[in-house]
């Protein structure tokens, strides 16, 4: 009989049940950085989607009907980014999309926002840096609506600009009001994955000195997962691996496969047993703003 194999216990192993954030040094670790303001956000797409703002599959299917196809048939054609890289051929760009994005998104957006007990956490938290690949204006305007500063950096200019003392919101996938910053096709899509822009600088000097959390984001994800890939690589091959500040990836439902090789490159997965993925994390936010109060108590 073959016999099974039980995973070594680590800071970022699945909780046993209770729907709560694993508890252990992991989390301790992060809490105490987050206080420290020694820690980076990474905003994804799952954050947004939890305000109503409508998923791939949705924005696909908008394509399909622009340009005369059956839904259903459109998205066998390609993948997300190839469907999005053939409408800004048939269309000669973007711009069009990127209007009807900006308005179908923003819909009712200042009342969404301020329901929103997530947004309120991650102002609450006062992150230094909270980079999104979100499009959308919903981090900016969270943080408008508690009354909390910032400055949006979407560009090189814009990081000279930043007043100090503020959240930076990077807007890392570009900006509604730049149709150039925007990753949406193919191409860009690949052009990002170079990591050799002026944000992708920015990013790498953040990454180097400071813990970071990932939430909102897919287990196939590729380019989180190329970036924490990348991250590992570089101090890896530095001779002061020991140094190198953790980066946590709150995913939700507990996955061994996932927990194993983000594990391996030196990433703590966050799991809950929550059934919905945004109490999780409304959860693991709470969790991290009460000690951080605790903490400068």
């Amino acid at each position: 009989m073959r016999k099974t194999r039980r995973p070594r216990p680590d800071p970022g192993s699945p909780p046993p049940a209770g729907g709560e954030v694993p508890p252990g040094p992991g989390v301790d670790d992060l809490a105490a950085a987050v206080r420290a303001g020694n820690a980076l956000l990474f905003v994804g797409a799952g954050v947004s989607m939890n305000l109503g703002v409508p998923s791939w599959a949705e924005l696909s299917a908008h394509i399909a009907g622009r340009l005369g196809y059956d839904p259903d048939e459109f998205r066998t054609l390609g993948d997300d980014h190839t469907l999005a890289e053939f409408y800004a051929l048939e269309a000669g760009s973007i711009g069009p999309l990127r209007s009807w994005m900006d308005v179908a998104w923003h819909r009712d957006a200042e009342a969404r926002v301020r329901r929103s007990a997530v947004h309120r956490l991650i102002v609450r938290l006062r992150f230094p840096v909270i980079y999104t690949t979100n499009y959308d204006r919903y981090l900016e305007l969270a943080h408008d609506a508690h009354g909390a500063p910032y400055a949006k950096v979407a560009n090189l200019g814009a990081v000279a600009r930043a007043a100090p003392g503020v959240t930076q919101i990077v807007k890392f996938h570009g900006d509604f009001e730049d149709d150039g910053s925007i990753v949406l096709t193919e191409s860009s899509h690949f052009d990002r994955l170079t990591l050799d822009g002026p944000l992708d600088l920015k990013l790498r000097a953040d990454l180097l000195g400071r813990v970071a959390l990932f939430v909102g984001y897919s287990v196939s994800d590729v380019s989180v997962r190329y970036l924490l890939y990348r991250l590992h690589r570089l101090w890896r091959g530095s001779g002061y691996e020991q140094a190198r500040p953790r980066a946590y990836v709150y995913l939700g439902r507990p996955n061994p496969v996932q927990a194993r090789v983000l594990g391996a490159w030196g990433v703590v997965p966050l799991f809950s047993e929550d059934a919905d993925l945004g109490e999780g994390l409304r959860k693991l936010l709470e969790r991290l703003v009460g000690e951080g109060e605790e903490g400068r108590t």
